[in-house]
């Protein structure tokens, strides 16, 4: 990202390329806002998701869970930041009865210092095999305090 500018977009090298004119990350002095973010590999595959030869899928809403916090995590630090400078979390679900599931991963990551978080059920996701989708806000200063 170039500096001196109040806001910067970035799409980041080895990630996913977004499915729109979209950037993963965009700063606004000291915050980053991550693009919502799925479980997808930069190969178009998905974490948490197995389909046998007769198209039977088995999708796995704690890998997906760890895929997409492992993607903001990555994403993150493209900008200096970590998953400990995230101060909110917006979930998007497909299905509830996975909620679970999701939590137990969620924890795996973080406890009650972690970033505020918003979950939410949705009709769908851009891909059917997607379970889960997170976009979130990190605090990361541009300058260190003095």
């Amino acid at each position: 990202m170039a500096s001196g500018t109040s806001t910067e977009a970035k799409v980041v090298p080895g990630k996913a390329t977004p499915r729109g004119r979209f950037p993963h990350l965009k700063r606004a002095g000291d915050f980053l806002f991550v693009s919502g973010t799925s479980s997808r590999r930069p190969d178009n595959s998905f974490a948490g998701v197995k389909v046998d030869a007769l198209g039977v899928t088995d999708l796995d809403i704690r890998a997906q869970t760890r895929a997409v916090i492992e993607n903001i995590r990555d994403i993150l630090a493209s900008a200096g930041a970590d998953l400990g400078d995230l101060v909110e979390a917006q979930c998007f679900l497909v299905n509830m009865n996975d909620f679970g599931g999701y939590n137990e991963a969620w924890a795996e990551y973080f406890d009650h210092e972690g970033p505020t978080r918003t979950t939410v059920a949705v009709h769908q996701l851009p891909h059917p095999h997607l379970l889960i989708e997170i976009k979130a806000v990190a605090y990361k200063p541009l300058r260190a305090k003095e």
